[in-house]
């Protein structure tokens, strides 16, 4: 299943230097063009962590594993238009997107959040790619945790401070 990101997620990640992680979970990563307006609004505000991304970034780059996407039809631009205000545009496109071609929505804003689960459509955050990255064996636990203390010290506002409880339990032999 493709896997589209919000700018909070993106912005997580890229601020600890490890947004590669997000490659090594999903190969490919999707963004609106309305998050990499976002993006863009926070390089020229300052924050250098998105130094470089355009590199990253198909089709800007050949090689790019993130895919640049926008909404396609009528039906996505219909969505993105029913949806509350309070939505930003990247979290409201992403969703559009995501709904209407059955997508994961990656993001950490608690209004994408509710209003994502309100309409049945599957997300993830932050936390999850985390806790993902542990149980595929891409990190240890300890080295997760330390990220998500990086993340929060950073200004991520965490639903948690320990990732050990939302691992899930192996089964026993």
């Amino acid at each position: 299943m493709s896997v589209i990101a919000n700018t909070t997620v993106i912005s997580n990640f890229a601020s600890i230097d490890h947004i590669d992680l997000l490659r090594q979970l999903y190969r490919v990563l999707y963004i609106s063009t309305e998050v990499y307006g976002e993006i863009q609004v926070g390089i020229e505000e300052g924050y250098r962590f998105y130094s470089g991304i355009e590199q990253l970034i198909y089709p800007f780059v050949e090689s790019g594993w993130i895919r640049l996407t926008s909404m396609a039809d009528e039906q996505e631009l219909r969505f993105f238009g029913e949806l509350p205000s309070r939505l930003h545009l990247g979290e409201a496109s992403c969703l559009a997107i995501a709904q209407q071609r059955g997508w994961i929505l990656l993001t950490d804003d608690k209004a994408a959040r509710e209003e994502a689960a309100r309409r049945r459509v599957p997300i993830s955050g932050s936390v999850g790619c985390l806790v993902l990255a542990v149980e595929r064996g891409l990190c240890t636990l300890e080295q997760a945790n330390f990220w998500l203390s990086e993340m929060v010290r950073l200004g991520y506002r965490s639903p948690v401070t320990d990732l050990a409880s939302l691992l899930k339990p192996w089964p026993k032999r």
